[in-house]
C-alpha cells in the first residue's frame, strides 16, 4: 500500500506558467483599472513612464513570489508607495498577489506578520480610515488583510498534509521493518521446530538401521525388529512434521491440530531411547500437573535434544539420567550422562542453541557442561510464572 498523495492541481503543476501568467493578468488589470480613470496616465511626461516602469516592475517582480516571497512583497509595496505620488496613476493589482503569497509562501510566520501588519498600515493611511473612513477603503483593507489570511491558512494546511506524508511514510516504514523482524523470528521457531521434530527421530532411525545391517546376517529376527522400529520412528517423525505444518497453515484451513508434546510424553520418549542402546532413566519429583503448555513443551524438547545429543555424541554403553523437578515457583530440568563429554562434538550443532533460545524466550536460566566426573549435563532452570503466550 503506498503513502496517500494529496491532489495537486494545475498552480502546482506548472508553477512557473502560472506565476507568468498572474504576473501578465496583474499588468493588465492594472493598466485597465488606470484607463479608467478621468485623467488617465499617457506617455507624454516622465511622471506617466515612470509609473508605467513602476508598474511593469511590480508585476514583474510576481515571477519570484514563491521562493522569495517577502522580498517580493517588500518591491510592490515600495512601487505602491511611488504610485501614491504619482496623479495620474493609482495603486497596482500586484499587491494582492503579494499579499496572498506572503502568507502562502513565507516559511517564517514572524516575517510574514510584519509583511502584513506593514500592508494594514498604509492601506488605513492610504484610505485615510482614520480621517475620513469609508465604505470602499474598509472593504479594500479587509479583502487585502483576508489575502493574506487565506494564504496562510493554506500554508498551515499544507504543512499538516506533509507531515501526514511523512508520518504516513514513517509508520510503512516501521511496519516493513517489523514485518521482516516477525519473518525472521518466524524463521527462527521452524527452524527449531523443525531441528526437535526431524533430528532426534533421524538419529534413532540411523541408529536402528545401521544396527539392523550389522546383525542381518546372524540374527534376521532382531534386523526385522530393528527395521519396525525405524518404520515406526519415521511414522512418528511424519506425524509431528504433519502438526507443524497444520500449525503453519491459516487458522481457517479448517485441520484440527493435535496436541502438542507434554511432560506426561517423556516416559514414551525415554522408552524410544532405550530401545536404540543408552540406558535412560527417568525421576520426577513435585506437582507437574497443572503447568503451562509452553513450559511443558520446552520441558520435553530439551529433554529429547538432549537425548538426541546422548545416542550421537555419547558413545556406547552409556547411562543417561533425566530429572524433572518442581521447585516452587519454577521446573528444574536436568539430562546427564556419563559419555565422552563436549569433546565429541556436542557444541558444534543447532541444538544446544535452540534449546538455549527456547528457555531464554520462557525468561529462564540454560546450562550445557562437561561434567567434572566425565559425561555431560544440560540444566535448564523455567520459571512458572514468567511464561510467553
Amino acid at each position: 500500500m503506498g503513502v496517500w498523495q494529496p491532489f495537486r492541481g494545475p498552480f502546482e503543476r506548472w508553477p512557473q506558467l502560472t506565476d507568468v501568467s498572474i504576473a501578465i493578468v496583474a499588468l493588465v488589470l492594472t493598466l485597465a483599472m488606470w484607463s479608467q480613470r478621468s485623467s488617465p496616465p499617457t506617455m507624454d511626461t516622465f511622471m506617466d513612464v515612470g509609473a508605467y516602469l513602476v508598474a511593469f516592475v511590480a508585476c514583474l517582480a510576481l515571477l519570484w513570489r514563491r521562493s522569495h516571497p517577502w522580498q517580493v512583497h517588500a518591491v510592490v509595496m515600495a512601487a505602491t508607495i511611488l504610485i501614491v505620488f504619482m496623479p495620474t496613476a493609482d495603486g497596482v493589482v500586484a499587491m494582492a498577489f503579494s499579499l496572498y503569497s506572503l502568507g502562502r509562501y513565507e516559511a517564517d510566520t514572524r516575517t510574514s506578520l510584519i509583511g502584513a501588519g506593514a500592508t494594514f498600515v498604509f492601506l488605513v493611511l492610504d484610505q485615510g480610515l482614520l480621517t475620513t473612513p469609508s465604505a470602499g477603503g474598509v472593504m479594500a483593507t479587509v479583502m487585502a488583510i483576508a489575502l493574506w489570511y487565506v494564504g496562510r491558512r493554506l500554508r498551515f494546511r499544507g504543512e499538516y498534509l506533509r507531515l501526514l506524508e511523512e508520518r504516513a511514510a514513517h509508520l510503512e516504514r516501521e511496519q516493513s521493518v517489523e514485518a521482516e523482524r516477525a519473518v525472521a523470528a518466524e524463521r527462527t521457531r521452524i527452524a527449531r521446530e523443525m531441528h526437535d521434530v526431524v533430528a532426534h527421530k533421524l538419529s534413532l532411525m540411523t541408529v536402528q538401521a545401521g544396527a539392523a545391517r550389522t546383525i542381518s546376517a546372524s540374527d534376521p529376527k532382531a534386523a526385522s525388529d530393528a527395521m519396525s522400529a525405524v518404520e515406526s520412528a519415521g511414522r512418528h517423525a511424519m506425524s509431528e512434521m504433519r502438526h507443524l505444518l497444520g500449525v503453519l497453515r491459516p487458522a481457517d484451513a479448517g485441520d484440527a491440530l493435535g496436541p502438542q508434546p507434554c511432560i506426561s510424553d517423556l516416559p514414551a520418549l525415554v522408552r524410544e531411547v532405550n530401545e536404540v542402546g543408552p540406558t535412560v532413566h527417568l525421576a520426577t519429583s513435585g506437582s507437574l500437573s497443572g503447568l503451562p503448555s509452553r513450559l511443558e513443551l520446552t520441558v520435553y524438547r530439551i529433554a529429547q535434544e538432549a537425548l538426541t545429543n546422548v545416542i550421537k555424541h555419547a558413545g556406547e554403553g552409556v547411562r543417561s539420567d533425566v530429572s524433572v523437578d518442581r521447585r516452587d515457583d519454577r521446573v528444574v530440568v536436568t539430562i546427564t550422562d556419563n559419555g565422552h563429554g563436549s569433546g565429541a562434538g556436542k557444541k558444534g550443532g543447532h541444538g544446544i542453541a535452540g534449546m538455549r533460545e527456547r528457555v531464554e524466550l520462557l525468561g529462564g536460566s540454560f546450562r550445557a557442561a562437561d561434567r567434572p566426573d566425565g559425561g555431560f549435563e544440560v540444566c535448564a532452570v523455567l520459571p512458572i510464572d514468567r511464561e510467553v503466550h
